[in-house]
């Protein structure tokens, strides 16, 4: 909710700096804006959903919603970036003189920080959360940062030198950067869609956790990960001897399951325990 508030904050800060001084640039600033006030409302919205514990229809939770709304996102940052590359496209055939370009630099400016601050604060709070909608939503109020900022360089300089062609020119380096903002943001979300195994860091930080914490079994293997938003699905086979009796496994199996769920934030883990018999000589971790 306060991401909707900030969001709107600064596009009437940016509308304003586009009235002042009638830069193409700063209209294509502005533009991007709208986009965040959307995204901030969709990304309240999958957060909400997401939170809902797992019900009948849904039994493994609600946690992918968060990757619609990232996809969401940067479907609507490139539908912006188009829009851009139109208006861009027009000043370029009709140059025209900025007006009040100090005033209107310095109110942009204002919003600029304002963004700064905000998109820190997100994605600190999403990598605590582990909230792929607040991550993207954070990284793309960085991007417009960027952007904002090199509008601001080019615009100086087109006041410098007086070649107001570079109005257009900012305008349309704003919405490339954009589009490959967006389509980062799209390839991301469609990896959690897609049940994207966890990084290099997080699987060796598992296959720590489980080294620790085997004791009496004789090995793992076929061990596989999935994200799914703030939950992290870790399953794999659980070799122990032939004559350990149910319960004896079945308490390894429960000092596993807390150890992975102390350490990994919305763990949720599956064992399969096998005898001996099964134990395999390869891709496997030897306790």
């Amino acid at each position: 909710m306060a991401s909707i508030a900030v969001a709107a904050l600064v596009m009437g800060l940016k509308y304003v700096a586009y009235v002042l001084t009638g830069s193409v640039a700063l209209y294509s600033d502005a533009l991007e804006s709208i986009v965040n006030v959307a995204t901030a409302v969709a990304a309240l919205i999958a957060v909400r959903i997401a939170e809902k514990p797992a019900d009948r229809s849904h039994q493994f939770g609600h946690h992918k919603a968060e990757y619609l709304s990232a996809g969401l996102e940067g479907a609507l940052i490139l539908l912006t970036a188009l829009l851009i590359l139109r208006h861009a496209y027009d000043a370029w055939l009709t140059p025209r003189a900025l007006t009040a370009p100090v005033q209107g630099l310095a109110v942009n400016a204002l919003a600029g920080v304002i963004n700064a601050a905000w998109a820190w604060h997100l994605i600190v709070r999403g990598r605590a959360l582990r909230s792929p909608a607040i991550i993207a939503d954070g990284w793309h109020l960085f991007a417009d940062v960027a952007t904002s900022a090199g509008v601001i360089v080019g615009l100086l300089l087109a006041l410098a030198t007086g070649w107001m062609i570079l109005d257009p020119l900012l305008a349309a380096a704003v919405a490339v950067h954009i589009l490959w903002v967006g389509w980062r943001i799209i390839t991301q979300s469609m990896s959690g869609l897609m049940d994207g195994a966890v990084e290099g860091d997080m699987m060796a930080q598992i296959q720590r956790i489980i080294a620790a914490n085997g004791d009496g079994a004789l090995q793992i293997h076929d061990l596989r990960t999935r994200m799914a938003g703030r939950a992290t699905f870790i399953e794999f086979h659980l070799v122990v001897p032939g004559n350990m009796s149910v319960t004896e496994a079945h308490d390894i199996c429960d000092r596993l399951e807390e150890a992975l769920a102390t350490e990994i934030e919305g763990a949720e883990v599956l064992i399969h325990v096998e005898p001996e018999g099964e134990a395999k000589s390869k891709g496997a971790l030897t306790f």
